[in-house]
């Protein structure tokens, strides 16, 4: 866990550090940005959905990140506009809030709190879940509301299968027949390695406290929805299902209870969707998960 924190906690301040530097010049987190997305994602999704050993009973973590970005949509829509945020903003939230940092702060803590068996349940959350959705319907919905016009549905569904990211999970499912050569693991694995560093380093690139005041009800409205509410529901709905084993109970929730995802504020910002707002969600957000999901994770065990 000391790790984790540490790695994020530096990556972050650095990216904040070098902004107040003056050496990089306004603008520049957008080269980070398109390398992340372009890059480091693709070869970190090839890699790791070509290894994953999916278990038919884990079904149940697959399906948790879906529904709560599902309902992201109607949640925000509804009271968003009552905060006066404008459509752009009520996407952002959408965007950051339906998805968790279920990688990178998410299978870690998994492994230090659950051990192997909570990390195996984390794995499905993450890549049939979060992943996924990104991929497929958060990159959707980002196209769509940054378009200047209606667009056909034929141009949505080619934007969202020519995405980097969409490509390589296609691309690894369609080799999980066969196994990657040593030199070709290695690079994806290098490359995929980079993208928590970097996309933290964006994030505090972009990062403004300073602003925050006027940003506080739509922060809140946000922070709240996906660090409580939404753990919370997934707690009690598991709960109610008889038959799971706890470590799936666990783990699931503490999944559920991360905060929002890096790689999506990072998919609102490329398609000017309030990337002030996208950004604080995740720089406010992150720090505060290390207090809530292991708080989360206490109230089911």
């Amino acid at each position: 866990m000391s790790a984790v924190i540490g790695l994020l906690g530096t990556c972050l301040l650095l990216g904040v550090l070098a902004r107040r530097s003056g050496k990089f010049a306004e603008g520049a987190a957008g080269a980070f940005n398109t390398f992340i997305l372009y890059v480091a994602l693709p070869a970190l999704v090839l890699r790791v959905m070509h290894r994953l050993e999916f278990v038919p009973e884990l079904i149940v973590a697959a399906v948790v990140p879906w529904l709560y970005y599902l309902a992201a949509g109607p949640f925000f829509r509804l009271l968003g506009p009552r905060l006066g945020l404008s459509r752009q903003s009520v996407m952002a939230l959408v965007l950051t809030a339906g998805l968790g940092n279920t990688a990178f702060v998410g299978l870690p803590m998994a492994e230090a709190l659950l051990g192997q068996g909570g990390l195996a349940v984390a794995v499905v959350a993450d890549q049939l879940g979060s992943f996924l959705v990104l991929s497929t319907l958060a990159t959707l919905a980002a196209t769509r509301a940054s378009a200047e016009k209606e667009l056909p549905w034929s141009e949505l569904a080619r934007k969202v299968a020519t995405f980097p990211p969409f490509l390589a999970l296609v691309v690894s499912l369609a080799l999980r027949p066969w196994g990657f050569p040593v030199w070709v693991d290695t690079v994806l694995e290098r490359l995929g390695a980079l993208l928590t560093p970097l996309a933290l380093f964006s994030v505090g690139l972009q990062l403004r406290l300073t602003g925050v005041s006027h940003r506080l009800p739509a922060l809140a409205l946000g922070l709240s929805y996906k660090l409580f509410l939404v753990p919370g529901l997934v707690a009690l709905g598991l709960l109610a299902m008889p038959g799971l084993a706890p470590v799936v109970v666990q783990a699931t929730v503490l999944q559920a209870a991360m905060a929002p995802m890096v790689s999506a504020a990072i998919l609102a910002a490329e398609h000017k969707l309030d990337p002030e707002l996208a950004v604080l969600m995740v720089g406010v957000g992150i720090p505060l998960s290390f207090a809530t999901a292991p708080l989360m994770l206490w109230l089911v065990r």
